[in-house]
């Protein structure tokens, strides 16, 4: 799970501001952080379909933002791809 300063920090990070929510980029980092958190719960706990599921859900939003970005902005595509790591 995510805290709360966790999140404050990626925002004010990729958005600039703390109330600027609403970016590709911030929504795409939060998504980022939350895929990695759920991932490691899955390593512990193989047999958990329904966060695997949500895990699944959570990657398909974050390609979908993603390919968003890219028609509108190829720059700002790359630099959350390089700052996030995504592709390699």
């Amino acid at each position: 799970m995510i805290l709360k300063e966790q999140k404050a920090e990626i925002i004010k990070k990729f958005g600039g501001d703390i109330k600027n929510t609403g970016l590709p980029e911030v929504q795409i980092a939060l998504l980022t952080a939350r895929i990695q958190d759920i991932t490691n719960h899955l390593n512990t706990h193989k047999k958990d379909n329904h966060s695997r599921r949500g895990l699944i859900k959570l990657v398909s939003k974050r390609k979908r933002l993603l390919n968003y970005l890219a028609k509108k902005d190829i720059n700002r595509y790359r630099e959350i791809i390089s700052a996030l790591n995504l592709r390699k």
